[in-house]
């Protein structure tokens, strides 16, 4: 049987995603607004790959190539690592659009 430790981190991401994804429907509307989705995760993943980068070239942390696909966006950065930066804000500011929906529905039912 063939292992599939390196596909470990890249269902992590998939499972934050689908534990996520149906609070678009409380009315996050995240999926929605993909402009201004872009705009929200792209300054914050810059940032945070720019400094994984540096932390991987310093020697500081490594990623284990065992549970990746062994597909680089840059040296000693696998793909999972990138998405994790898209993947894990996204799920956040899902989170938090929802709960934002949810709690302005129930302050206005009690006006």
């Amino acid at each position: 049987m063939e292992s599939t430790d390196h596909l470990h981190y890249l269902l992590v991401l998939a499972a934050c995603v689908a534990v996520t994804l149906p609070l678009e429907f409380l009315g996050a509307g995240v999926y929605r607004r993909p402009r201004r989705l872009v705009r929200a995760l792209l300054p914050a993943a810059a940032l945070f790959a720019a400094w994984d980068l540096a932390a991987i070239a310093g020697g500081v942390w490594s990623i284990d190539s065992r549970y990746t696909l062994g597909v680089y966006v840059a040296p000693g950065m696998p793909l999972e690592e990138a998405l994790f930066f898209l993947v894990i804000p996204l799920c956040g500011l899902l989170t938090f659009e929802a709960v934002r929906a949810v709690l302005g529905r129930r302050i206005g039912a009690r006006a």
